[in-house]
């Protein structure tokens, strides 16, 4: 919520805090509420609730559409941020952080001091933060998520701090949640004074991340729970600092491309965007970009991506530093060629792709993409070739032409045979009288997307007496209570 009116205020007027706001994502039966304001959680609105029911008690709700994608990009940037208070940060579910301070709280001086600076911190990015430091990332969840927001914890006092938290802390679904209310366990407290035999029965056919006894030794220490920490990004960059300015980046480049190709072998790492960036002696700056089929580290290869393309950087009065980085990589690991000298077939495609795209853009190289759909006209579609990778057609389209007319052609029909083909038909005023057929085959309306009334398919193969084949269809049937009588196209043409 406070991402959102962050971003909405560069634009337009945010609601006030009075007005109760709640952003909405799609749920199983309709949008659901996904974010709250303070006003709104006041009113006791909760996350996960269907926007109509909330809407039907708060006529006077603001509703806005949320932002899934910006609010996962935010917390995997905050992740690596983290980074400055300990080395090893995680994501903790939708909208947490986790990290391993252990060795270095005395940095900042001592964990209250770290929790106050963390505070602070996330306060200047406008975000507000409620942190709990504990032995365990289980009790620091359960602080910082119900706790007074603020607070530290010792291994030898987890136990009761954890004992008046409610079962939910645990990270458990609704079910468990629900069951355990049922049995009168409200509290962790309550969960730990249980023996343990006959609640072990009970929940043993639950998997490890949905039983409360293992979550719950896990949150006291009992149980080891690692932290699982994505690694750092890894930057890759060539730098080439020049003695005096030069109004032509040509010549550079190769020793660029080299050194870059070196650090990723290193890596065992392949370039898969590419940026050359020149830092002219006024200030200012001019960057160019190009891409790769896939991940490459030919510094041959990588070269002719730039070729035609530097004459059109404005180096002003001239440039005395260069830089070329690898914006993303991917694993590359080291391959012996082939002893019979062949190449990889698949290394030449890529190759090609990667110049096309460089010399016509990337809106102009594009790979067939296959959808699920019976619909003929709808099988296909186009996808950029950097983008997505060729997939192979469906079987069903060894029996159709590979010619389709686009949008199919109404056809005369002279004479039909009932429930069959048409006997003789007029297509582009010419008559052709039908010799022999095949079909039919059925395609139904696709009910998830076609509108209303839309009319079923019957296609056919036809020979004519010239030796055309042709592909038509009849489109609905007689008294199908969609429509007048039955209309054929012409759909394809066989080879």
């Amino acid at each position: 919520m406070e991402r959102w009116r962050r971003v909405i205020g560069q634009y337009r007027s945010v609601p006030s805090d009075e007005v109760p706001v709640v952003l909405s994502r799609d749920g199983t039966h309709g949008p659901v509420v996904h974010g709250l304001s303070a006003a709104a959680r006041a009113r006791g609105i909760e996350t996960g609730a269907r926007v109509v029911d909330v809407q039907a008690i708060h006529p006077d709700l603001h509703v806005e559409p949320a932002d899934l994608e910006g609010d996962i990009t935010l917390i995997k940037r905050l992740v690596h941020w983290a980074r400055r208070w300990c080395p090893w940060t995680a994501q903790d579910q939708d909208h947490g952080l986790l990290l391993d301070v252990t060795g270095c709280t005395h940095l900042f001086g001592g964990e209250a001091a770290m929790l106050r600076d963390i505070r602070s911190r996330f306060a200047l990015q406008g975000l507000t933060a409620r942190c709990a430091m504990a032995p365990t990332p289980g009790a620091a969840q359960a602080l910082a998520r119900f706790g007074s927001g603020a607070q530290i914890c010792t291994a030898e006092d987890v136990g009761a701090a954890l004992a008046p938290l409610p079962v939910a802390a645990l990270r458990l679904d609704a079910q468990t949640t629900r069951l355990l209310d049922r049995l009168g366990l409200k509290t962790m407290g309550a969960l730990s004074d249980l023996p343990r035999a006959a609640l072990m029965r009970r929940f043993a056919s639950l998997k490890p991340e949905r039983n409360p006894l293992i979550l719950l030794d896990k949150a006291l220490g009992k149980a080891a729970d690692p932290l699982n920490a994505p690694p750092d990004h890894r930057h890759f960059m060539a730098r080439s600092r020049l003695p005096e300015p030069v109004l032509d980046p040509a010549p550079h480049l190769p020793a660029l491309v080299d050194d870059l190709c070196t650090l990723l072998a290193r890596a065992e790492l392949g370039a898969r965007r590419l940026r050359l960036t020149i830092y002219r002696i006024d200030g200012d700056w001019r960057a160019l970009g190009v891409a790769t089929a896939r991940a490459s580290r030919d510094p041959a290869h990588l070269r002719r991506l730039f070729d035609g393309k530097l004459e059109n950087i404005d180096s002003g009065f001239g440039f005395d530093l260069l830089t070329l980085e690898a914006l993303a990589s991917e694993p590359l690991p080291l391959i012996q060629d082939h002893l019979d000298g062949k190449r990889d077939p698949s290394a030449d495609v890529a190759g090609l792709l990667d110049r096309l795209v460089a010399k016509l853009g990337s809106e102009k190289v594009s790979w067939p993409q296959w959808r699920e759909t019976h619909k003929p006209e709808a099988v296909e579609e186009r996808a950029p070739a950097l983008q997505a990778s060729p997939t192979a057609a469906p079987a069903l389209l060894r029996e159709r032409p590979l010619r389709l007319l686009t949008p199919p052609e109404e056809v005369r029909v002279i004479y039909a045979v009932p429930e069959g083909p048409p006997s003789q038909f007029n297509w582009r005023r010419v008559t052709y009288k039908t010799t022999r057929h095949a079909g039919p085959e059925r395609i139904a309306p696709e009910w998830w997307r076609d509108r209303p009334g839309t009319r079923l398919r019957d296609y056919y193969k036809v020979e004519v007496a010239g030796g055309q084949r042709f592909w038509l269809y009849r489109e609905g049937v007689i008294h199908d209570g969609r429509g007048a009588e039955p209309r054929w196209f012409l759909h394809g043409l066989f080879a």
